[in-house]
């Protein structure tokens, strides 16, 4: 049988393509190994961590880049430079935890020299056609190389995925992925340190702006109420209580005793307001505003936070960072 040449050196058995199609099915062999020996301090800018990669690019660049949320492409963008060109599948207002691949989104996987997804189940139903991709294709689940005790769990002990709401753990996300690229790129080594040694900067700025206007609001109504427990590193990290109607995924609905329990939380706490979210439907909260206004308590939404995707293209709010800066905007002027 002869092999098809594809997309920048990849070679693509016939016949393939219908396989790939159904199940993620079968490029070049081009297993990803990945070793994680340390990791970084919150504050500094160096890493330690080693990201070796069996598979190489096969060039000329630019090299085809996918990642699945905007928040990982934003800053694979600002590390790849002009070597590589990035997508993300995932827009403005998409839910991550309920979305399904589409042959569209196969296609854009299947052209791609090297694909980034954040993995934790972030990306729950994807999930099975992510980890057939690796097996053939240079792919890596970045957040999944975080030392795990950095790393907060439920009860159950399932991971958050969330890490994009820590700015500093964010940092650290961005070094994997300088590794990465450097491992798969060996010529663009440079160019990524640059790069990134100037992303750590702004992001580690950006983290110093969110402590000091995080400071603005009052000991008593450092409290976010949102639809679903997101913004558990958040709160970790910049010392704000967080409270989620839904869990980690958005799988399941709310029921209604835990709407009611959040009421008399709120009611209890006089909480000034509460958030809907960007890919989430807002029935929840208006439920507990509702619901606060029957035990006499007048509750307002303080605004719509960006969780698991950014903003719309042409806003401040479709980077990382105006992001970061849109949320925290719209909760301290609501808390204050």
């Amino acid at each position: 049988m002869q092999p098809l040449r594809g997309h920048q050196g990849w070679i693509l058995p016939m016949g393939a393509l219908a396989t790939l199609t159904l199940a993620i099915g079968a490029l070049v062999t081009g297993t990803l190994l990945i070793v994680v020996p340390g990791c970084s301090d919150r504050v500094s800018g160096s890493h330690d961590s080693e990201v070796l990669l069996d598979a190489r690019f096969a060039g000329p660049p630019p090299m085809r880049i996918t990642c699945t949320v905007g928040m990982l492409s934003d800053i694979t963008a600002q590390i790849v430079g002009e070597r590589g060109t990035v997508e993300s599948l995932l827009g403005p207002g998409t839910d991550p935890h309920l979305y399904k691949a589409s042959p569209g989104d196969v296609r854009k996987l299947l052209d791609s020299d090297l694909v980034l997804y954040c993995g934790h189940h972030l990306e729950g139903r994807m999930a099975g056609a992510l980890e057939r991709l690796d097996e053939q294709r240079p792919t890596l689940a970045v957040c999944e190389r975080i030392p795990r005790p950095r790393l907060l769990r439920t009860e159950g002990s399932t991971i958050d995925p969330h890490l994009w709401f820590d700015v500093v753990l964010w940092k650290d996300v961005a070094l994997i992925v300088r590794d990465a690229l450097i491992a798969f790129d060996p010529e663009g080594a440079t160019g990524y340190r640059a790069r990134t040694d100037v992303l750590v900067v702004e992001l580690l700025a950006l983290d110093r702006e969110v402590r000091e206007q995080l400071a603005l609001i009052p000991q008593e109504r450092r409290t976010i109420v949102t639809a679903h427990d997101a913004f558990r590193y958040f709160g970790m990290a910049y010392g704000i209580e967080v409270v989620g109607i839904q869990g980690l995924s958005t799988e399941s609905e709310a029921a209604v005793h835990r709407i009611n329990e959040l009421v008399q939380y709120i009611v209890q706490r006089r909480l000034p307001a509460v958030f809907v979210e960007s890919t989430i439907s807002k029935r929840n909260v208006l439920a507990l505003v509702e619901g606060c206004k029957a035990r006499g308590h007048e509750l307002r939404i303080g605004g719509e936070l960006y969780s698991d995707a950014m903003g719309k293209a042409g806003t401040p709010d479709e980077t990382y960072m105006g992001m970061v800066r849109h949320n925290v905007r719209t909760i301290v002027e609501a808390l204050r």
